[in-house]
């Protein structure tokens, strides 16, 4: 992972000078731990005409997937090596942009106690990122940084120069160049857009993501063009930060047309006495339409196959109408974390008459889960390998036989709607598939007319005219029943 910063000069002004206002003396090259690797600052090239500082990161891969997000997305069997085969250490993102504020700090808050009259200095400078991930194209590149008074080049990197009929893959050679900006007005610009370019960041974002992306773009985010856009990316798509971001960025753009400090402004506004409605998580979706189904059913004695750590088992609690209900999970991590949501402990005897939490495996037949009205598998079935489905069907279909049979699944058409899924990514990196609508149906079918059962498909979530839903659930019935009905 590698940038260079140029400047020129005259041997009035030097370009050597650039070593003061990096902190960093042009005849040493220096090194720097950070949590994901080495950096290391060097000069290529330091006369009084020319002057360029190299910044290389050294990415430990191994550091990268212990201490977090340097997994890798995918539900393929190879997953575990794509935690560390991956562009990490060789293009540019948010481990660059981290490593530019540890190594260059005092650079970037314009502090130059040894030449004080430096940072105010508006320089001509060059920036090269030989390789920077581009997730909307060297298009995206220049409506980013044009307007921010950079001449841009951004040249797409071929997939393979020895077979360009392949296309460009989604890098691109950054060449910036610009006469009237400040050293620190270049490090915040490069701190911000170089991680909203990649759209994914190393570590998690936490509301202090906020106050850092609003220091770093003072002066030149809040009248930016691609305000929202840079906001979302940057702050991983999180609705609450980005929603408060750019309340806070309205606040500056409104008390510099004032002529006011934000505080004043801020006093002005009036308080919102209705609550801004938010969106409804999907996962809390597919629960009320699974209850919704259940009810339908008439269901009252109730199997969550594969029940996680019990919010589905906890909101059939709820309801009196299900009198029985039953979670199992091959986990006990995670039945004991169901237990902990449920207070199994501090629970009353009447309510914990009504609950159950099993260990046990759907790649075999359990007698324990005869004779129940509905079995719920929400979820579950793309986190088995395709191999072991057929056991997971006789098991819960052919051994169990309850009346109902309720599946969902994600509808892998629908993650093109996604904008921070990459393409050809899976939703969980534990997915071991995702299926289209004709696919997940044909499976149900089968298995429906395998087992005795009718089946009929109902959408999760809002049905995208071109790509259905985010859930497809399947609601299985046994003939005998359909038939009564």
């Amino acid at each position: 992972m590698f940038l260079t910063i140029s400047t020129t000069g005259s041997a009035e002004r030097p370009a050597t000078d650039l070593g003061f206002l990096l902190h960093k003396h042009p005849e040493k090259a220096q090194r720097f731990s950070t949590s994901y690797g080495t950096a290391h600052v060097l000069y290529p090239e330091a006369e009084a005409e020319r002057c360029t500082a190299a910044l290389l990161l050294e990415v430990d891969a191994v550091a990268l997937v212990r201490r977090g997000k340097g997994k890798g997305r995918g539900g393929a069997p190879d997953a575990a090596l794509a935690q560390y085969v991956n562009d990490r250490p060789y293009a540019a993102s948010s481990l660059l942009a981290v490593a530019l504020s540890a190594v260059f700090s005092s650079a970037m808050r314009g502090v130059c106690n040894a030449r004080p009259e430096l940072p105010g200095r508006p320089l001509p400078l060059r920036v090269e990122i030989p390789a920077l991930p581009a997730r909307g194209g060297p298009g995206l590149v220049g409506r980013l940084f044009e307007p921010l008074g950079w001449r841009v080049g951004a040249e797409p990197v071929a997939l393979d120069g020895e077979f360009p009929q392949w296309g460009d893959s989604r890098y691109v050679r950054l060449v910036l160049e610009a006469e009237t900006l400040t050293l620190a007005e270049v490090l915040r610009h490069l701190y911000v857009l170089l991680p909203v370019l990649d759209d994914a960041k190393h570590y998690w974002v936490a509301s202090d993501e906020v106050d850092k992306l609003l220091r770093a773009g003072a002066g030149w985010l809040p009248g930016h063009p691609e305000q929202r856009l840079i906001t979302s990316r940057y702050l991983s798509r999180r609705w609450s930060l980005t929603r408060e971001a750019m309340e806070r960025l309205e606040l500056v753009r409104l008390a510099e047309a004032d002529d006011s400090d934000v505080e004043e402004i801020d006093n002005a506004v009036a308080v919102e006495t209705e609550a801004e409605e938010k969106p409804t998580p999907l996962a809390v979706q597919r629960r009320e339409a699974i209850l919704a189904a259940l009810r339908a059913a008439g269901a009252s004695r109730v199997l969550d196959l594969g029940c996680g750590q019990g919010q589905l088992v906890q909101a059939m609690l709820r309801d009196p109408s299900f009198t029985e209900v039953v979670g199992l999970d091959v986990s006990v991590r995670a039945l004991t974390i169901a237990s902990r949501r449920l207070k199994l402990d501090r629970m009353g005897e009447r309510q914990a008459a009504r609950v159950k939490l099993l260990q046990g495996s759907l790649a075999y037949t359990d007698k324990r889960l005869r004779g129940y009205d509905a079995a719920v598998l929400s979820e579950v079935i793309e986190h088995l390998d395709l191999p072991r489905l057929p056991a997971l069907e006789y098991a819960v279909f052919g051994a169990a036989r309850p009346r109902t049979v309720l599946v969902t699944t994600p509808n892998v058409e629908y993650n093109v709607r996604w904008e921070s899924l990459p393409a050809g990514h899976v939703r969980h990196g534990d997915h071991r598939f995702e299926w289209t609508r004709d696919e997940f149906r044909a499976w149900a079918r089968m298995v429906a007319e395998r087992h005795g059962y009718d089946v009929e498909f109902v959408p999760v979530g809002p049905d995208d005219p071109e790509v259905g839903p985010p859930t497809q659930m399947a609601v299985f019935v046994t003939a005998q029943e359909a038939k009564a009905a």
